[in-house]
């Protein structure tokens, strides 16, 4: 039995970091009051209206093309544009803005140094090997593992072959587990926001349905990540179903 136990959180462990990592970035903005800074940007983006969705989409695929860190702007959709809205249009700007990597690596980058490195590099090479035989599923299942470099990732299968419609479709379904949690934060970050400034007011139910949405969230996470782990292992061991 300890064994499983140390078995499971040694397959968890990277999630668990990124969960509690997130969950420490929310606990600093609402102790030290630092969503008072970005409020004014928020307010800001609030008030262009129709506007806002597209200027926010633009501005976190900018961020994903620069392969700069975007968890503050997930969690400021969940807190402008609630978790369904705010969800789907992280999903959107992070695949848009690794299309553009993508297709910035294909196009200008495969005859760069850190093209060459990439493909020659064993760590990679399994994965090349991979982009024509489970091009998409690939794609999915690195999305679904924490701390895969995802960012970085997007110029790699640039570089490595994937093709155009692999690569979003695999990206699109497979930031979805970990892009809802964030937003899912940064909703529940706009209501205590609120309640504590006496704005809104909270049942004890749907303090509970909150508390019940997190766990399902956190559970999907889990679960999505085993599985990923698994089948990526059995691909690039070249295992068959």
């Amino acid at each position: 039995m300890l064994k499983k136990i140390l078995h499971f959180f040694s397959q968890q462990g990277q999630l668990l970091l990124t969960i509690g990592l997130v969950l420490a970035g929310l606990a600093v903005i609402l102790h030290f009051d630092l969503d008072q800074h970005v409020l004014p940007f928020l307010e800001w983006l609030e008030g262009q209206g129709a506007w806002a969705p597209l200027l926010f989409i633009l501005a976190d695929a900018l961020v994903v093309v620069l392969v700069l860190p975007g968890v503050l702007l997930t969690l400021g959709a969940g807190f402008m544009f609630g978790i369904l809205y705010g969800g789907a249009y992280v999903i959107i700007a992070t695949t848009l803005g690794g299309t553009i990597a993508f297709v910035i690596a294909r196009r200008f980058m495969t005859t760069t140094k850190l093209a060459g490195y990439c493909l020659s590099h064993s760590r990679f090479q399994p994965i090349r090997k991979l982009s024509q035989k489970r091009g998409w599923s690939v794609v999915l299942l690195t999305r679904l593992i924490p701390f895969f470099p995802f960012k970085l990732s997007n110029y790699f299968f640039g570089f490595a072959g994937f093709s155009l419609r692999d690569f979003c479709a695999g990206t699109f379904v497979g930031i979805m587990p970990i892009t809802f949690f964030n937003v899912y934060l940064g909703s529940l970050a706009a209501d205590l926001t609120m309640l504590g400034a006496n704005r809104i007011e909270r049942t004890p139910l749907q303090w509970f349905l909150y508390g019940l949405g997190f766990l399902l969230v956190v559970a999907l996470l889990i679960y999505g990540t085993s599985w990923a782990r698994r089948m990526l292992t059995i691909y690039l061991s070249g295992e068959k179903k």
